[in-house]
């Protein structure tokens, strides 16, 4: 047996991990510049290790938790990125700070995927809001790794700091052990062959469709909009860092308000309200000519990211519960996909055209969501209330 509150506290410390980690390469960019002698061309490889990492684990995370649960994976990933960032800030050798990337990614994504599939189980209902709330998290943890570093490396070395983070990961991991977690849902072997039936699911794969733009979406804006706004706007390099974070303020605001919103109006009309924020804020960003203009646009861009994950994945959990974790997983890995696509889109296009075509990308795939979306409510409406 276990107890929904506390497998939902040990969700949230997940989803807290998976925040720190995204975030993790760009905060120690410097530490990693001046304590290594690399140029920022060879440090900046490491960003495509964080990401390959991050897709591995989301192709383990299903089968693992429909086959052993969710307590072996959030116990493993933890001392996965635990050791990752220890091994961040001792590696002697930058092959072994090219593993640690690559480790904590893997075990970030894994948890990320893990965490949402276990909200997902234990919310009979309200599953759109639940999975809104464990966002929140995510949001805590990607705001809190550079303040907590920029704070604490004022007065201590980087060593000691990300040393520290990784040893305030011994806390979540303790809770993990102690907590009870659902059973696994398959008893014997691995779900091969239901696994392969979920992949011809067509239903399935367009709700992926749906994350791969809003993966996309959220992706080049995180790269790419400082570039855009310095470039195309005149924004300092500094200012243009300040205005990209009310995207995140905006959209960690916006899922803790969804947490009762989706428990109150259909999911279906918060994500289309959503998705109509967020084609506003590319429109805003694409005519902006200032920072105020900006910074609005950002916010509503920010609004416009935060119903899809949660709605999207409680229609995955609401008609693939026999397998839940395994249809997560097929779901994520076509959203990150689509990160990793736009953003190379958008780096072609820059290249030939100028950065300042970048909100037109986001303009379109916004679009893009809201068909593929509509066809989604169709296909799904007999089988799920959406």
């Amino acid at each position: 047996m276990y107890k929904k509150n506390l497998v939902f506290a040990a969700a949230c410390l997940g989803m807290l991990l998976f925040g720190m980690v995204f975030l993790s390469l760009g905060t120690v960019f410097t530490f990693i510049t001046s304590k290594y002698g690399v140029s920022e061309l060879t440090a900046a490889s490491l960003a495509s290790l964080l990401p390959i990492g991050i897709l591995a684990g989301s192709v383990v995370f299903g089968p693992v938790v429909d086959r052993f649960g969710y307590k072996i994976l959030l116990i493993v990933c933890s001392i996965c990125i635990l050791v990752a960032f220890e091994g961040i800030a001792f590696a002697g050798t930058f092959t072994i700070l090219q593993f640690s990337f690559f480790l904590i990614g893997f075990g970030g994504g894994a948890i990320n995927g893990g965490t949402n599939a276990l909200v997902s189980d234990i919310s009979t209902e309200e599953k759109g809001a639940n999975l809104s709330l464990l966002g929140v998290f995510f949001g805590i943890g990607a705001l809190g790794m550079p303040v907590v570093l920029g704070s604490l490396t004022k007065t201590y070395s980087y060593e000691s700091v990300i040393s520290g983070i990784g040893l305030f990961i011994l806390l979540p991991l303790i809770f993990f052990i102690a907590v009870g977690f659902p059973s696994p849902k398959v008893s014997q072997g691995f779900p091969i062959k239901q696994s392969l039936t979920l992949i011809k699911e067509s239903a399935l794969l367009l709700m992926g469709f749906v994350l791969f733009f809003e993966s996309g979406v959220e992706g080049i804006v995180g790269n790419w909009t400082a570039k855009y706004l310095n470039e195309s706007v005149g924004l300092s390099v500094e200012n243009a860092l300040y205005t990209l974070s009310a995207q995140v303020v905006a959209l960690t605001i916006t899922r803790l308000i969804l947490g009762f919103l989706l428990k109150k109006l259909p999911s279906y009309i918060v994500l289309y309200i959503c998705m109509g924020a967020g084609t506003l804020g590319s429109i805003l960003l694409l005519t902006a000519s200032d920072m105020a203009m900006a910074i609005v646009g950002l916010a509503f861009l920010g609004v416009g990211f935060a119903a899809t994950f949660p709605v999207v994945l409680g229609y995955v959990g609401n008609i693939y519960s026999k397998l839940s974790g395994t249809a997560f997983s097929i779901a994520i890995v076509i959203a990150l996909i689509g990160n990793t696509l736009l953003n190379y889109i958008v780096g072609v296009i820059s290249n030939s055209y100028g950065i300042a075509k970048f909100p037109v990308v986001l303009l379109i795939s916004f679009i893009m969501m809201a068909l593929v979306f509509t066809v989604v409510i169709r296909k799904i409406s007999s089988k799920t209330k959406i």
